[in-house]
């Protein structure tokens, strides 16, 4: 029998939420059946977890900030992030198929004892170029350059001890990085297009990630980017762990 990805979303906006939801299962291949979707923001990790049950994890974004003082996070915020992190020792032990998109890569290197912080590296929302450092399996038949939309303040500040560089962008050197052979980050969004990213544009223009005035200017820029190639990864790991 075919195991489900556990589909771990940190969205407190439930339109947000059930779009990336709805991008995950589409850009992915996936169909209902074989995902488990929990929103962190709502219920906990389910009791007596077993990732055995599961063919992968899949983390999306949202609008958190691993690097941000405990005070300043919401309790909401706080809930999402411990849930996350309670996972990583068992993930990264096992090696165990995981994807984590956005606030994913900042939980990883968070995990691996790397800094996470909003010192440099943060891209406003857009798209950005993405350059290949090193093959790997996930990027089978992609080219060598590729778009993808990001936005985002905090990032990793150096490659985690024994993680491998997979992508780079000029703004922010670490788009991708993996852990092992099978525990996968991205800075940019695997699962968005310019529909989903509009949404999150009008949903978070007024958490910070750009002036609020520029939205329908950020709007317009995202129909006209040609970003197609990252979902391609997505449905890759999809296949392979699946």
């Amino acid at each position: 029998m075919t195991k489900p990805f556990l589909i771990l979303q940190l969205r407190p906006e439930t339109e947000a939420s059930d779009d990336e939801f709805a991008a995950i299962l589409r850009k992915g291949g996936l169909t209902p059946d074989r995902a488990h979707r929990v929103r962190l923001d709502q219920d906990d990790l389910p009791d007596a977890l077993d990732l055995s049950d599961y063919a992968g994890v899949i983390v999306g974004g949202g609008p958190g900030c691993v690097s941000d003082a405990p005070e300043d996070k919401t309790p909401v915020e706080a809930h999402i992030e411990a849930a996350c992190l309670s996972l990583m020792p068992e993930i990264t032990a096992r090696d165990f198929p995981f994807m984590g998109c956005c606030y994913g890569i900042g939980i990883l290197a968070h995990h691996l004892g790397a800094e996470v912080s909003k010192d440099k590296y943060g891209e406003p929302v857009g798209a950005v170029t993405c350059r290949v450092v090193a093959e790997d399996p996930l990027l089978d038949g992609l080219p060598g350059e590729f778009d993808a939309f990001v936005g985002h303040k905090e990032a990793v500040q150096h490659l985690p001890d024994g993680a491998v560089h997979v992508l780079e962008s000029g703004p922010c050197p670490f788009q991708m990085i993996r852990h092992g052979q099978n525990v996968y980050a991205t800075q940019f969004h695997p699962e968005a297009d310019a529909a989903g990213f509009e949404t999150r544009i009008r949903i978070y223009k007024d958490r910070g990630y750009f002036p609020p005035e520029t939205a329908n200017d950020l709007i317009t820029m995202c129909r006209a980017a040609d970003v197609t190639v990252p979902e391609r990864i997505l449905r890759n790991f999809v296949e392979r762990y699946g």
